[in-house]
């Protein structure tokens, strides 16, 4: 995973107080709280830190859980995966593979055809029709 070169300072200009809580402290939104979650427009979500291409509307889904879900991302490449053992769970984060941002977590418990769960903090998405 790279890193956009930007000391935390920069980040913190860059991003607004939400975006670099949930993007740069891997922080969490409440849920049915964010922009994203109940968007059913047709476009392009993509990290609010640096702009890549993360997911597709073709791919969102309402799950329920109050936070924008996704089947897939954008393409394999455009996120990366890491282990989450944070408050007493084992987990998978979700992170922007351009800039290490902090998306959300994946889950195992999605509709076909893939069967995950893209659970993505819409702080951390810009939406672009």
């Amino acid at each position: 995973m790279s890193e956009l070169p930007l000391t935390e300072e920069e980040w913190a200009r860059r991003l607004d107080a939400e975006q670099y809580r949930v993007l740069r402290q891997a922080g969490t939104e409440a849920p049915f709280t964010g922009a994203h979650w109940d968007n059913h427009a047709e476009g392009t979500y993509r990290c609010a830190g640096c702009g890549t291409a993360v997911f597709a509307s073709s791919d969102k889904y309402d799950s329920g859980s109050g936070w924008p879900s996704f089947t897939q991302p954008a393409a394999a490449a455009a996120v990366a995966m890491e282990r989450d053992s944070s408050h007493g769970m084992e987990r998978t984060e979700v992170r922007c593979a351009s800039c290490s941002g902090h998306l959300g977590h994946v889950f195992t418990d999605g509709p076909g055809p893939t069967g995950l769960r893209y659970c993505i903090n819409s702080a951390a998405l810009d939406f672009q029709p």
